[in-house]
């Protein structure tokens, strides 16, 4: 049994149309602050990302020394000042090693990982002479020579190895980052350009039909209907102009943009067209696509009412199930022998593809649509997609 509940669409201002996208479909980077959003979150800009890594990698650096000077029996209280010195010495060649880096980001990478171990090698070794001499001034006794000297450069010369192989790996994830980031927003730009495309093939289609039953109306000198329906289609038009063709909008501003659209129709068939609304209070706030119904319902109209001498009757039913949003359009007109082939019986079935490639571009998977045979007659199409409500700040 149908509910038959007071019609109350386009009695109500819809509320603003020009509103930005809920923040789930929106694409947004800082491209150049940092490896990725979540990093930059973490750390802050790239600059302090890098001192950042700097002070955590030379404080490890500190505490492997004081653990091998712990091991090796030496004197903390002088050894101490050893690890500082040799700390603030690597500080200084990787912060060197830093600016000469970036002038070789673009090399092939042959090339790169030789110039990785030549400077490594040269600044190892000098890391290794400058802290060898350093350590008989502060603790005293003979300078180190030969196995000595010779292992103390490989050790200086594998942090520093490290510490590039650090430096690279962070800069090309950085830049795997951007360019995922690269091609999400070229994917939305081509996303948001489709989905403006089929908006916009919609409006030539309802024009055509609404200019030629105007001019009817004009041709039978019926100037007030005429003028009736001229300032309908205004009202309708201004609508979808500030109504941005890709963002969501709640079912309630759905349903006003459908009473404007109404109107018009209403001008048309009197008392011929029926519209019976079933809308459960809890969905009017739910999140779809503008303009997804007006198509529907003007197919609706084209090949269930206009056929037929008494007219008919468009049913509109929405509620929410669970997470999911259930919208039901049903007419009880001639509907279709097969179900398979909807579109090439309805003539150009531009409503029905549109509304098919927007809802498949918007929720992919996530929703489904299809179409039923109505008894005793007429078709109902059935959408379902998620239950997605606006997020208050």
């Amino acid at each position: 049994m149908i509910k038959k509940v007071k019609n109350t669409v386009g009695d109500k201002p819809a509320g603003p149309h020009n509103e930005t996208a809920p923040k789930g479909e929106q694409i947004s980077a800082e491209t150049g602050t940092g490896a990725s959003p979540s990093m930059d979150k973490f750390f802050g800009t790239k600059e302090r990302t890098f001192w950042s890594f700097q002070a955590i990698g030379w404080i490890g650096y500190s505490f492997v020394r004081t653990f091998a000077a712990v091991v090796a029996n030496n004197d903390l209280t002088q050894f101490s000042i050893v690890i500082v010195a040799t700390t603030l010495i690597g500080l200084a060649l990787t912060t060197g090693m830093r600016h000469l880096y970036r002038r070789f980001l673009d090399i092939n990478l042959p090339s790169l990982i030789a110039l990785i171990i030549l400077v490594c090698v040269i600044l190892g070794l000098l890391f290794s002479a400058i802290e060898l001499r350093i350590v008989p001034l502060v603790m005293g006794g003979p300078r180190f020579f030969g196995l000595a000297q010779f292992s103390n450069a490989v050790f200086e010369a594998t942090v520093l190895f490290a510490w590039s192989a650090i430096y690279f790996g962070y800069h090309y994830y950085q830049s795997l980052q951007e360019q995922k980031e690269q091609v999400l927003k070229a994917t939305a730009a081509a996303h948001q350009a489709q989905l403006k495309m089929l908006r916009y093939q919609l409006n030539p289609h309802f024009l055509f039909n609404t200019l030629n039953a105007i001019s009817t109306l004009v041709l039978e000198k019926s100037e007030k209907d005429a003028n009736m329906m001229l300032t309908k289609l205004s009202n309708f038009l201004r609508y979808t102009l500030v109504n941005q063709p890709t963002q969501r909008i709640t079912l309630e501003q759905e349903l006003h943009a459908l009473g404007l659209y109404l109107d018009i129709e209403k001008v048309r068939f009197q008392d011929r067209l029926v519209i019976d609304f079933d809308i459960q209070e809890k969905a009017r706030g739910a999140l779809i696509p503008s303009l997804i119904l007006q198509p529907l319902v003007e197919n609706a109209i084209k090949y269930a009412i206009a056929p037929s001498i008494d007219g008919g009757t468009i049913y509109i039913k929405a509620e929410v199930k669970g997470d999911r949003l259930h919208i039901a359009l049903c007419d009880n007109g001639p509907g279709v022998e097969d179900l398979n082939n909807i579109v090439s019986q309805t003539g150009s079935g531009v409503g029905i593809n549109n509304t098919k490639e927007r809802l498949l571009q918007i929720y992919g998977d996530a929703h489904s649509i299809e179409w039923r045979k109505m008894e005793p007659s007429g078709l109902g199409i059935y959408i379902e997609v998620p239950c997605e409500r606006e997020k208050r700040p």
